[in-house]
């Protein structure tokens, strides 16, 4: 009983403080497949879609696969699952090369405090020209956060900007010391 209620807890903390996590635009690592070893890339395109390359390797085939992935938080901007289609191009060593599309559902999860996203995914794909014409392949990417996005500036004014407000200062001031047509209405000392 103990032991539930405190895996529940921690739990809980660890879904209310996934909102404080790090975000990043580029991160490339190995991924993992059954009987097969490559490289992913990923590079956000914008909040919720990241444009992915993978390039595998096995014992008779090479490939390489882009998808484009749309991204849908679970427990805040740390886990999130994602779905996603592209296509592939590859060399059977027997057959020679081979094309097809490809469809991708899979979990992400940015590990807190470090630059490290963990992935694991299913990817169908139909081939065209390849011993194989369907394919269900799962993996697990390991990726390093190459560049990370940039955190917004909070001003510690609540209220308005601070900046456009210094820079309306200093155009009125500009103003006064130039003078404007409507000097001419004013009263001199003279």
């Amino acid at each position: 009983m103990i032991r539930k209620l405190l895996l529940t807890l921690l739990f809980i903390t660890g879904a209310l403080a996934t909102g404080y996590a790090q975000k990043y635009r580029t991160a490339l690592g190995p991924r993992f497949e059954s009987d097969k070893f490559g490289i992913s890339i990923q590079q956000k395109l914008h909040e919720k879609g990241t444009i992915e390359g993978i390039a595998t390797i096995g014992s008779n085939e090479y490939s390489g696969t882009a998808l484009y992935e749309w991204h849908f938080p679970l427990l805040g901007k740390r886990f999130n699952y994602y779905v996603g289609a592209g296509a592939h191009v590859g060399n059977l060593k027997d057959s020679g090369v081979f094309t097809g599309a490809d469809a991708i559902l899979g979990l992400e999860y940015k590990v807190n405090g470090l630059p490290i996203l963990l992935s694991a995914d299913l990817k169908p794909a139909v081939h065209i020209h390849h011993a194989d014409w369907v394919d269900l392949s799962s993996g697990i990417s390991v990726r390093y956060v190459i560049v990370k996005e940039k955190k917004e500036k909070k001003s510690w004014w609540p209220f308005g900007n601070k900046e456009q407000d210094s820079k309306k200062k200093k155009r009125n001031q500009k103003e006064q010391e130039n003078g404007s047509i409507l000097d001419i209405f004013k009263k001199k000392d003279n």
